[in-house]
């Protein structure tokens, strides 16, 4: 059993494979059952934001169905978990079993998202030697970690140089809001092939500011924790989201850089990625570049939406097609409010007929999640990794943006992240045709993974890369033997020399995914779907 709390963990938790303790507070996640330290309640309320299914467990209680519940993009990884939910609840003997799931992904042919707005810059593979042999862009790769942190860093690295860097040699920029100890220093250099650069985070960009009261911002934290909000109740969280939302472009250490491309600690890559991603987003003019994209937890963002809109709404800036990507579809017109040459047009019934009828007169239902006539879906780009240009940050209408979502006192009194504050910020401030999906670049980040198909006809040759941090020789051949073993080549498939997680499913075809919004507004399928 061992204790996690960092600013990529589950704050005061502790992951166990289905165990329950009397006394302790639990959740179903996938495979595993979070346990988490019982916090007194006294003198607290219940916020009663969370929908996430929270009680105490005693041995031999039976798990009611209300009290179950599956993240829609936590795989279940553990079969006797998933055998047991069946045992218990009657209608989950239709769900499909993991391996169902992963045969029936093997065999679907990846859709075509059309090119109108944006497209995969490189499909397949290239030889690395077209691009490195001409100038860089001015980029660095950005990590936010600690000291404690440093074997999920390390794991990050390995899969950075050996799928990307080892060709084009970006630097590193390490920030922490401690100090790096020299351990932490030295491994990373020795993993790396590029200038590294190790900063610290000041307390005007971390940390609760001045304007705020400390024991308010902390009281809401706590009731986040009460409520057993994902994250809610970790300060530390709370303060890196509001960094990575409106300060780490300002740290002095990347004044001098134009991009960025974000790391963080236990990540892996499942592509080559063989061309320079921060020349092609400059060649075609984007601004920022995702790969996976999701829903958040209805529970951390409440009323985010409300202040996005209505900073829109303050500077009377017109919608982009951008935004439409996360709002929720509006439901269709009564058939006697179309236009008459709608084929759907149905002819109102007399006046005095519709007087008579039920409910006329009184006053229409109001959307309480709706701002403008506009709803939240909570889709937004999972900016643990995206690729962007730092002068979009800093420019005044983000800055205003970020110090209007600030002042709102959302970071500490909800649990706001900065995925869908960078999100809705492009949805405010940036059209479709200025970002970019990674379609190519398979990405996994905790329980959730986007791996392409390899194109057709577009693999080569893949040059041996025995790293040297590895000391166990027949190890390292091992390493590099594992990667040499690429995955099929299928039609529309975009990557290079990619072997997915079996794993993990692809984010793509699971509920919960925002690749159908992105699709939408990039100008949709080119390719049919499988049948229904």
């Amino acid at each position: 059993m061992v204790e996690k709390s960092s600013f990529h963990g589950v704050g005061e938790a502790w992951i166990s494979e289905g165990t329950k303790h009397p006394g302790e507070t639990w959740d179903a996640k996938g495979a595993a059952c979070v346990r988490r330290k019982k916090q007194p309640a006294v003198g607290r309320q219940d916020t009663g934001g969370s929908k996430r299914s929270v009680g105490t467990w005693k041995p031999g209680t039976p798990i009611a169905r209300e009290q179950l519940s599956l993240h829609p993009l936590s795989p279940i990884r553990n079969m006797n978990f998933l055998q047991d939910v069946r045992k218990r609840l009657p209608s989950a003997q239709k769900l499909p079993s993991y391996d169902d799931l992963s045969k029936s992904a093997e065999k679907m042919t990846p859709r075509k998202i059309s090119e109108k707005h944006d497209k995969v810059f490189v499909t397949g593979c290239q030889d690395p030697a077209l691009e490195t042999n001409q100038p860089r862009a001015n980029a660095a790769f950005v990590v936010l970690a600690r000291n404690k942190e440093l074997e999920g860093v390390l794991q990050s690295l390995k899969s950075v140089e050996r799928h990307f860097n080892r060709w084009f040699h970006y630097p590193y920029v390490f920030l922490n809001d401690g100090d790096f100890n020299s351990t932490f220093k030295d491994e990373v250099r020795k993993h790396v092939s590029s200038n590294v650069e190790f900063g610290k985070i000041d307390s005007s960009m971390w940390g609760f500011p001045d304007w705020v009261d400390h024991n308010v911002a902390k009281e809401g934290i706590r009731k986040q924790g009460d409520a057993a909000i994902m994250y809610g109740g970790m300060e530390s969280y709370h303060h890196m989201c509001r960094f990575y939302s409106g300060f780490f472009y300002k740290h002095e250490l990347l004044q001098k850089y134009d991009w960025y491309w974000r790391v963080e600690p236990e990540i892996k890559y499942f592509c080559d990625i063989t061309y320079d991603p921060f020349i092609h987003m400059e060649r075609n003019n984007k601004v920022y570049g995702f790969t996976i994209a999701v829903k958040e937890l209805k529970e951390t963002v409440p009323n985010i939406f409300r202040y996005a809109s209505a900073y829109k709404r303050v500077n009377n800036i017109t919608s982009t097609n951008l935004w439409d990507m996360f709002l929720e579809p509006k439901p269709e017109k009564p058939a006697d409010e179309l236009p008459k040459d709608d084929p759907k047009y149905k002819k109102p019934l007399p006046e005095d007929i519709l007087r008579t009828e039920p409910g006329a007169g009184t006053i229409p239902d109001v959307d309480p999640e709706s701002m403008e006539g506009e709803t939240y879906n909570m889709c937004h780009y999972w900016s643990n990794f995206e690729i962007a240009r730092l002068d979009w940050f800093r420019s005044k209408e983000y800055e205003d943006f970020f110090q209007m979502m600030d002042r709102s006192g959302g970071f500490w009194m909800e649990r706001w992240g900065d995925a869908p504050i960078h999100s809705l910020a492009a949805g405010v401030l940036l059209n479709v045709s200025q970002v970019h999906y990674f379609r190519d670049i398979g990405y996994r980040h905790t329980t959730i993974a986007h791996c392409p198909a390899n194109a057709k006809a577009r693999q080569q040759n893949r040059p041996p890369y025995l790293e040297t941090t590895t000391l166990d020789e027949k190890k390292r051949i091992e390493e590099d033997a594992y990667w040499e073993e690429w995955d099929e080549e299928k039609e529309n498939g975009v990557g290079c020399r990619c072997r997915c997680d079996p794993e993990v499913p692809e984010v793509e075809l699971k509920e919960g995914s925002c690749l159908p919004n992105w699709v939408d507004v990039a100008g949709g399928w080119i390719t049919p779907g499988p049948p229904a």
